[in-house]
């Protein structure tokens, strides 16, 4: 082979590792804290996004929560410490949910608190958590790791409220979309999860982080799409995370005789519908117990609760009531 085609090819392929090395370090950084609107929420008042009704945060807001510390289920990291809010029901015996944020957020933000609150209204406790390197707890490698390792996060969350003394038939996990992704993995992973509420959840991490690289990047053609082979290789390099080690249309093959629901907005361009389909499939072919698949209309990512406020709540409230018990 000439030494210009050699040449050629070694600077394409050099070219092609520095592009998904940029795309790989602009995408997977969770690097503590939460979104600038939101730093200053709290359980008790709290604000959501511009264009969305400010009296669904109004109707949904909280008592002042308890400030908790506590460990990950992580072998690796016995001392990785993670932030929470608990807000325990005024019975001693209610059922408790964990609230899990979506990837570079926290507890803070209005997508976890508003659910948080319908739950904690209806007579819920609840325990909203900041997965590592992200909102107020420990830092790790300052890297999202697709779920590999926060869901051991989750997995340390319901430790805790197990720990409270509440049944794990009892305990059950609530996810917005990366979140989601973190609770279906930690149940798929841990039988004793009782029951899952999934809001915006992916089938494949492969097939996700290539639509969250397009989102990110603003990029129209999915070219950048190209880029994500040479960004699952950087993982592994920089921060030794197998970023598709786990997917959640297998985990949610473990969910017989066990509870999940899933939810999707209509118009989300990051993990659209048919993922939500495609789970709700695998579960029902698992012999899950699963509540109605639904697609919120006109809602794109993370939207379905400010959508159709009343109709979450219903469907919420319902569904941890049949999969945990009377609150």
């Amino acid at each position: 082979m000439p030494m210009a085609v050699l040449g050629t090819a070694a600077g394409l392929l050099g070219a092609y590792a520095v592009a998904s090395w940029v795309v790989y370090d602009r995408v997977s950084r969770a690097a503590g804290g939460c979104w600038p609107d939101d730093v200053d929420n709290t359980p008790s008042a709290y604000r959501v996004r511009d264009g969305f009704d400010q009296t669904i945060a109004d109707r949904n807001r909280m008592p002042a929560p308890a400030d908790v510390r506590f460990r990950s289920r992580d072998p690796a990291i016995p001392d990785l410490e993670l932030a929470g809010w608990w807000l325990p029901a005024d019975k001693e015996d209610a059922p408790a949910v964990v609230v899990v944020h979506g990837v570079q957020s926290c507890r803070r933000e209005a997508n976890v608190l508003v659910p948080a609150g319908m739950l904690h209204r209806a007579g819920f406790s609840v325990f909203l958590i900041d997965a590592r390197d992200h909102g107020d707890s420990d830092g790790h490698d300052g890297r999202f790791a697709a779920g590999t390792d926060e869901h051991l996060d989750v997995l340390g969350a319901w430790d805790w409220v197990r720990a409270r003394g509440v049944p794990a038939a009892r305990i059950g996990l609530l996810g917005m979309s990366f979140g989601a992704i973190n609770s279906v993995i930690a149940g798929g992973e841990d039988r004793r999860v009782a029951a899952v509420w999934a809001d915006s959840v992916a089938t494949r991490m492969g097939e996700a982080i290539g639509n969250f690289v397009v989102d990110q990047l603003g990029d129209p053609t999915g070219v950048s799409r190209l880029l994500v082979p040479g960004g699952l290789v950087w993982a592994r390099i920089i921060a030794g995370d197998d970023l598709t080690r786990y997917d959640p249309i297998d985990e949610v093959g473990r969910y017989a005789d066990r509870w999940i629901a899933f939810v999707q907005g209509e118009e989300d361009r990051v993990l659209p519908p048919a993922m939500a389909d495609a789970m709700h499939g695998a579960a029902v072919a698992a012999g899950a117990r699963t509540a109605p698949l639904w697609v919120a209309p006109g809602a794109g990512h993370g939207e379905a609760l400010f959508f159709e406020p009343d109709a979450y709540e219903r469907r919420l409230v319902d569904f941890f009531t049949d999969a945990l018990g009377e609150p």
